[in-house]
C-alpha cells in the first residue's frame, strides 16, 4: 500500500516512523519541497489514514496511525 505513494509522500511517512510524528517544518528540512506541495501531501496522506493530524494551525503535527 505505501508503494504506491509518491517518493515525497514515502519520506514523509518514514521521518514519522522514525521519530513519531511529523511538522511541516521537519518536511521542509528534509524534502525542501514547498509548503504548498507539502500541505496537499499531509492532506492526502491524512485523507488515506497514514498519517493522523494533531492539533491545527502553525501548532500542527502529524503521527502514524
Amino acid at each position: 500500500m505505501l508503494a504506491a505513494l509518491p517518493e515525497l509522500s514515502l519520506q514523509i511517512v518514514e521521518f514519522a516512523r522514525e521519530h513519531g510524528r511529523v511538522t511541516m517544518m521537519d518536511a521542509i528540512k528534509l524534502t525542501g519541497a514547498s509548503r504548498n506541495t507539502l500541505k496537499q501531501h499531509f492532506r492526502d496522506l491524512t485523507e488515506r489514514n497514514h498519517l493522523e493530524q494533531h492539533g491545527s494551525g502553525r501548532g500542527v503535527r502529524y503521527g502514524l496511525k
